[in-house]
């Protein structure tokens, strides 16, 4: 029924995207597994890209030839650089996206990318031999080979969802969990362990009063975050400010006894720098209000991402507090908030390469390496991607220097270091964050991506030129002669 595949990947979100593509682009006959076709690279939590260091990392996956940065360009709703009255080395891109629109492209450029097939089922255990992966088996008993084998399973391994003193099994809202392959994994000798995420409740934004917010719109002249030709924005939507206040804190509080995470049921670790807001008013009870972004889902929708607010509170404190936030007295909730526990494996069982140590061509990359975050997850397995390719290919491992990239410095610190928390990728962790800025990722990476046959041939065209016209630009600041006549003359005047 199937062929043998060079590289299977396990999971279609955005680390399973890329590392799909980066294959198939590069010559391997790749099959991606997922078990749902219609959540393709889904945005589970907020609908948005980039930002402080993320915004480097999707501009240097576009550089050596990922599809993030077309993808996120594609499905903008609104754009703006962040931190412009810091210096360059901290300025950040940050679109806000469609979210259906975001899953569509994606799905519509994996299945336009030769050598890509699909299957939409669980995958429950690895076909090993001779401490080599030679294959997958499905929940069907279906036995798939492959050379090499990925797994971006986010969120999905054995999840747990919260929501007060409810949980139950899931990999994402209305989504079931996906089972064995932890257990084996285990029995293997890999270590694994828990973490914890979450997610704010979904509004319907009919029943909100934006004139009680204030309005946060794009950048006048927005930019896009593609080296290639994608076409920038004519048109944005805003996003708004507001802020909880004491109300919302006292309704909040009321449901502390019926919380999972203060009750102890949920185990996992969760990201210290995206914490729930009953934690926030928890550790930080001397601040009278956290501020909420209120973030638009598509063009052509009016659910509302309510940024700042995620929750596993029960649904009607969730409610209860919700309405007391300026702006959304009347609020309607499509959804409520909730966490996740779901296994991870610490990745200082990886080599450079994200190979695992234990088990040959057998890779992993996303969330169940300890990271948090789209954009960490896609940056992952876009080298997962290139690295199981060129393992089947015998060729050398694909290593990004921390000086060369914020993608070396995220897997430097998750190999060497590894992490007992959601890791977060900020400028603070590249220590040559000054060379490694936004605006020159197609200079530092594009060369290799083209070596490596991701990065085509008119994207080297450009950046040559690009390289070609400083080289010219800078002789000619070198040659410059200025009389200090004249520059005192011009002074007084």
């Amino acid at each position: 029924m199937f062929p043998k595949y060079d590289v299977i990947v396990v999971g279609a979100g955005h680390a399973g995207c890329e590392a799909a593509a980066a294959a198939a682009n590069m010559g391997s006959k790749v099959l991606l597994v997922t078990m749902n076709m219609n959540t393709i690279a889904q945005m589970s939590c907020n609908p948005a890209m980039g930002g402080v260091a993320k915004g480097q990392i999707v501009r240097e996956i576009d550089a050596l030839g990922g599809f993030s940065g077309i993808i996120s360009d594609k499905s903008m709703l609104q754009f703006r650089m962040l931190n412009l009255s810091k210096g360059p080395a901290m300025w950040s891109p940050r679109t806000q996206n469609d979210r259906m629109r975001f899953a569509e492209e994606w799905r519509l450029a994996l299945e336009q990318t030769p050598n890509i097939d699909f299957w939409q089922e669980m995958a429950v255990e690895l076909i090993i031999k001779d401490k080599r992966v030679v294959g997958v088996k499905t929940a069907l008993g279906l036995e798939i080979l492959g050379k090499a084998v990925v797994l971006t399973n986010g969120t999905f391994l054995n999840g747990k969802i919260h929501i007060g003193e409810k949980s139950f099994g899931g990999g994402r809202a209305a989504e079931r969990n996906a089972t064995g392959l932890t257990e084996q994994l285990v029995k293997l000798g890999f270590e694994s362990g828990r973490m914890k995420t979450g997610t704010p409740p979904r509004i319907d934004g009919r029943t909100l009063n934006y004139k009680l917010m204030e309005e946060q719109p794009g950048d006048e002249n927005p930019g896009k975050f593609s080296y290639s030709n994608t076409k920038p924005l004519e048109r944005q939507l805003s996003c708004w400010i507001t802020y909880t206040n004491e109300s919302v804190h006292r309704e909040l509080e009321k449901g502390f006894d019926q919380s999972p995470m203060f009750q102890g049921r949920i185990k996992g670790l969760g990201p210290r720098y995206c914490p729930s807001i009953e934690d926030k008013i928890n550790r930080f009870a001397e601040r009278e209000r956290h501020q909420i972004f209120v973030e638009p889902e598509g063009w052509n929708t009016v659910e509302i991402y309510v940024n700042g607010f995620s929750t596993s509170l029960p649904e009607n404190i969730q409610y209860q507090a919700i309405t007391k936030i300026p702006g959304f007295e009347n609020a309607k909730m499509f959804r409520p908030g909730y966490a996740i526990e779901y296994d991870y494996f610490p990745p200082t069982q990886l080599k450079m390469s994200l190979e695992t140590q234990l088990i040959d061509n057998l890779y992993f990359a996303g969330q169940i390496n300890g990271t948090t975050g789209y954009e960490e997850a896609a940056c992952q397995g876009l080298m997962a991607g290139i690295n199981a390719h060129n393992k089947i290919h015998e060729k050398e491992p694909f290593v990004l220097k921390r000086s060369e990239a914020y993608i070396g410095v995220l897997i430097d610190d998750l190999v060497n270091k590894g992490t007992q928390e959601p890791y977060r990728m900020f400028t603070s962790r590249a220590e040559y964050r000054i060379l490694l800025r936004q605006d020159n990722a197609d200079l530092r990476l594009t060369e290799q991506g083209h070596k490596l046959g991701l990065a085509k041939d008119d994207r080297l065209d450009k950046v040559l030129d690009k390289k070609n016209d400083l080289a010219r630009l800078s002789r000619e600041l070198k040659e410059m002669r200025l009389s200090l006549k004249l520059l005192i003359k011009n002074s007084i005047n």
